[in-house]
């Protein structure tokens, strides 16, 4: 069982990979292949970001980030296709004389320019959970359209191959359940989270990810990041006030330390970055990545939503107790703040250790079969273990820094500035 993990990729898709023929690769082959190029294409320009004048540049200006790809090869988007009939043959050859079964995909093209094209396509099947695509009459899959000339003029000139099963209409049915219960739900309220959703998942792709593929510290883009995305939602959400400020100062320095944490863990456990396939790949095609970096980046992102919740909970409980009791100082305010910190440190943290827990649910139950020593020493378990134990403790560095934040700012505060998207008002 220790080979599992040892290996992440089987034995018998080595051999596969090794004994394709170039223009008849199998659909398992090809799923890595196509990962890895995909990888390389998000390779950005020399001028993108060259320097951070203000969050207005780092928010609209990187909204069109430049790709590079091969000058020297045609590269064409993948299509959508359906499945017309399947028919299964043996292909022992394929597999050093074990018997390893193909399936023969008749395709129709539904996209593109190459829509209404039927061809043949070869699925193999090694009987490995992990690469195998198991089709049925009626699927919908994506199609790689590689070209076999430098002058791509008819269907002729491109081969196609599965890449995988069509899933995005899935995931956007299930987005719009959760868009329409947010707005059913939280009203004008959700629809302002709606808002700081987008934006957040948008900073991801249009800031983070480009500055850590243009070479930039990843430690330092996923604190910037996340400062970025906790004004956009805490402002957005709770309004332009001292209540919203102490929350957002009070996860900014949470973020801070979180990330001078995870360094420390990262070289005191000797952790590498690499905890799955998903880095081997990124490897392969950015070797020059600081993967340790990325690892301390995703440590820190995976942290801002428990970090966020933590200190608007503290902040609005302060600011709540000084409207009720305005002669109260700074110091019981912080009591107050503390004492309500302590509820939430429990709940908090164990939510954070259970999303950690359930993303790594199969190694959890590897442990059945691993001695115990070796166990809690691999670098996938050391790597889930302490990015639960950095969040958590984030969290409690956060509970005393937003509360004292809080009682100081809100205590002091001459004016309340209030910005607030509901004009219905409250009738008792």
């Amino acid at each position: 069982m220790p080979k599992i993990i040892k290996n992440i990729m089987s034995p018998d898709l080595i051999r596969a990979l090794l004994l394709k023929k170039t223009k008849n690769l199998s659909s398992i082959s090809y799923n890595i292949i196509n990962t890895i190029f995909m990888l390389k294409l998000v390779w950005l320009g020399d001028i993108f970001m060259k320097k951070l004048f203000v969050t207005v540049f780092l928010l609209f200006g990187t909204l069109f980030p430049a790709f590079s790809a091969d000058d020297n090869k045609t590269v064409l988007p993948s299509e959508t296709g359906i499945v017309e009939s399947i028919k299964y043959e043996d292909a022992e050859d394929l597999n050093q004389g074990e018997q390893t079964v193909k399936q023969v995909v008749s395709v129709k093209v539904l996209t593109g320019n190459f829509k209404g094209t039927e061809r043949m396509i070869d699925n193999m099947l090694t009987g490995n959970p992990a690469y195998d695509i198991q089709l049925s009459k009626g699927d919908k899959v994506v199609l790689h359209v590689e070209p076999t000339t430098d002058t791509v003029a008819s269907p002729d000139d491109v081969d196609f191959f599965i890449a995988d099963v069509k899933r995005d209409n899935q995931i956007f049915i299930f987005t719009g359940i959760f868009f329409a219960l947010l707005l059913l739900i939280g009203k004008k309220k959700g629809l302002t989270s709606i808002i700081s959703i987008i934006s957040t998942v948008a900073l991801i792709f249009f800031i983070l990810m480009p500055m850590i593929l243009n070479g930039f510290c990843p430690i330092a883009s996923a604190v910037l990041t996340g400062i970025i995305s906790t004004v956009i939602t805490i402002y957005l959400v709770g309004g332009f006030n001292s209540k919203s400020s102490s929350a957002i100062i009070g996860t900014a320095v949470s973020l801070i330390f979180s990330g001078a944490l995870s360094m420390l863990a990262i070289y005191f456990a000797h952790l590498t970055g690499f905890a799955g396939e998903e880095p081997m790949f990124l490897y392969t095609a950015r070797p020059d990545l600081s993967f340790t970096g990325i690892l301390s980046a995703s440590m820190i992102i995976g942290a801002l939503g428990a970090l966020m919740d933590t200190a608007v909970s503290i902040a609005s409980t302060v600011n709540e107790i000084y409207e009720t009791d305005k002669k109260l100082s700074v110091k019981k305010l912080f009591k107050s703040g503390m004492n309500v910190g302590r509820d939430i440190i429990g709940t908090m943290s164990n939510t954070l250790i259970l999303v950690y827990l359930g993303s790594s649910l199969p190694l959890v139950l590897l442990s059945n079969n691993i001695d115990m020593n070796k166990f809690f020493n691999l670098n996938q378990v050391a790597t889930e273990i302490l990015s639960a134990l950095i969040g958590s403790t984030a969290i409690l560095f956060c509970v005393p820094v937003t509360a004292i934040i809080a009682a100081y700012l809100i205590k002091k505060q001459k004016e309340k500035i209030k910005f607030n998207f509901d004009t219905e008002k409250e009738t008792n």
